[in-house]
């Protein structure tokens, strides 16, 4: 991997952290706004939550791996 890879997967994985800390914000949002009212929101958000932080951590594994090659 190059390092232009390396840079371009970094903002991947910066991108996808803050999408899942935006998901994991609506969760707390309805946890602490809306909730017992909105509790039909629960499923969606939390699935939404769930895949955006894989999403982050898959990406982030993908970049230590890449990180500890690039340095052997």
């Amino acid at each position: 991997m190059t390092e232009d890879e390396l840079k371009a997967l970094d903002k991947e994985v910066r991108k996808l952290k803050r999408i899942a800390s935006e998901w994991a914000g609506q969760l707390h949002d309805l946890v602490e706004e809306r909730l017992p009212a909105a509790y039909h929101e629960i499923p969606g958000i939390a699935q939404s939550t769930y895949d955006a932080c894989q999403a982050w951590a898959e990406a982030n594994a993908k970049f230590s791996a890449a990180q500890k090659t690039l340095s052997n």
